[in-house]
């Protein structure tokens, strides 16, 4: 069988089972492109998981290391072409590819994305597949060509969202089925038998990039949809609220855990940001619906149940959550 030499392009977490699947795998890997290391609480993936490392990875199988800034540059060109790679592999990089960069290995480039394409095209396509309510995610790999997330598909599985789970729990269960399915497709390649399909263009959805303020909930929305988001955005960007009590200043909650409703209690004032506690558990009026908070976060305080934040503190007739900065203050 012939060998191919592999160039591995990928961060996080979701990349690691797709770079440990293939140095497992009978084809050398012989270099790994990744996403300079970042200080402090930055790191880079779909996610924002921690997980083992990409260059720890790399280096423990002796897998040399580059970690440009821009890849795209003829400077990180010439360093792709002295590794004379056969094919790239890419999962999660965080970079578009020119065509230099993909010109550089002599079967172009395959991508492990996670989604069922043509759905969800973009950076973040687990976080909105959650928000928007779908019942499947998956992985499709495709031939990376010009135009986002556009090439001809090689493979799909689908794989079933869980109803109370996470970007961050969905993503540890894709991420090792996109490894697999990128070494099926490598020997699909070298056997010859890879078959792409095109892509209905008529069905394309976005995916884009979520950005940390995009957390922040607004409680004019559905509850439902507000669920969904809590999930959607965890472990990142986290969605999270501001509680107003009279007297005292915006106290910042992360919402961790919560559940759509109908109910209400008798006590819940009918105006979206209004709160009552009942049974050890908060409730929020949202536009349609009520929230209730199983697990939140103060700023400054570990995770906890509702029934020990209520401990704690007693809900006022006048409180309300919201932005930070409310016109006139809870009232």
């Amino acid at each position: 069988m012939s060998e191919l030499r592999l160039v591995m392009m990928g961060t996080g977490t979701f990349a690691e089972p797709t770079l440990e699947a293939i140095l497992a795998g009978p084809h050398p890997v012989v270099g790994l492109v990744t996403q300079p290391d970042r200080s402090g609480s930055v790191v880079r993936g779909t996610t924002r998981q921690t997980g083992k490392g990409m260059r720890t990875i790399a280096e423990a199988a002796n897998v040399p290391v580059y970690q440009p800034e821009n890849i795209n540059t003829p400077e990180g060109i010439a360093a792709l072409a002295a590794w004379k790679p056969d094919l790239l592999v890419v999962a999660a990089y965080g970079q578009i590819l020119a065509d230099a960069v993909i010109e550089t290995a002599r079967l172009g480039a395959i991508n492990v994305h996670a989604s069922l394409l043509p759905k969800y095209r973009g950076a973040a396509p687990i976080a909105w597949a959650i928000e928007r309510g779908e019942s499947d995610s998956g992985i499709t790999i495709i031939r990376i060509t010009t135009g986002l997330d556009a090439g001809e598909m090689l493979a799909q599985q689908a794989v079933s969202i869980l109803p109370d789970e996470t970007s961050g729990e969905l993503e540890a269960r894709l991420a090792p089925i996109g490894g697999a399915m990128a070494c099926e497709v490598i020997q699909q390649i070298v056997a010859g038998t890879v078959r792409g399909i095109a892509q209905d263009a008529s069905l394309v959805t976005r995916a884009p990039k979520i950005r940390k303020e995009q957390g922040l909930i607004d409680w004019s929305m559905p509850a439902e949809r507000i669920a969904r988001r809590v999930r959607a955005f965890q472990p990142w960007p986290s969605a999270y609220t501001f509680l107003h009590r009279q007297g005292k200043p915006p106290m910042r909650l992360i919402l961790n855990r919560t559940q759509a409703t109908e109910a209400a209690p008798a006590s819940l004032p009918d105006e979206p940001g209004r709160l009552a506690s009942e049974a050890g558990l908060l409730h929020v009026r949202c536009g349609s619906g009520v929230l209730t908070l199983h697990e939140l976060q103060p700023a400054g305080k570990k995770r906890m149940s509702a029934a020990e934040f209520l401990r704690g503190y007693t809900v006022q007739p006048t409180d309300l959550v919201g932005p930070e900065s409310l016109s006139g203050g809870p009232a």
